[in-house]
């Protein structure tokens, strides 16, 4: 028997999950606007291939931490690339992001890739460092 407490909450994350969904979309699409500025561009495709890719920077398998991009790094990088777009065109990328699907994110992935070998380069170098 479920709690009569926990249904608006449970409406409420679902509601919020399907935002953030429609908000990703629409900063994938935002990147390739031409209306959009350059870095805005970069910040929206950033946030849109991190949030799209099945790599996270910090793996899910780690207690409390792993989940923390999910919970904290996306939403934050999703409020700022948003507050970066005129209102007026985010709410046009909006209305194409629920009318469109959702595109795979290979170059999301091949950043994550590439920011986990550089940490593991570079923290290779420094133990090669310490040895010699």
């Amino acid at each position: 028997m479920s709690q009569p407490f926990t249904t608006p909450l449970i409406a409420r994350l679902k509601t919020w999950a399907k935002a953030i969904k429609r908000d990703i979309a629409a900063l994938w699409l935002a990147a390739r606007d031409p209306r959009v500025p350059w870095h805005v561009k970069a910040v929206s495709g950033l946030v849109a291939a991190y949030a799209l890719s099945p790599i996270d920077l910090i793996p899910d398998f780690i207690p409390i931490l792993g989940y923390l991009d999910d919970l904290l790094i996306v939403p934050a990088g999703i409020a700022l690339a948003v507050k970066l777009i005129p209102s007026d065109l985010m709410a046009e990328l909006r209305a194409r992001a629920r009318r469109s699907a959702q595109p795979p994110s290979l170059w999301g992935a091949a950043f994550v890739v590439a920011a986990w070998f550089a940490f593991l380069l570079g923290a290779a170098m420094l133990w090669a460092a310490q040895k010699s």
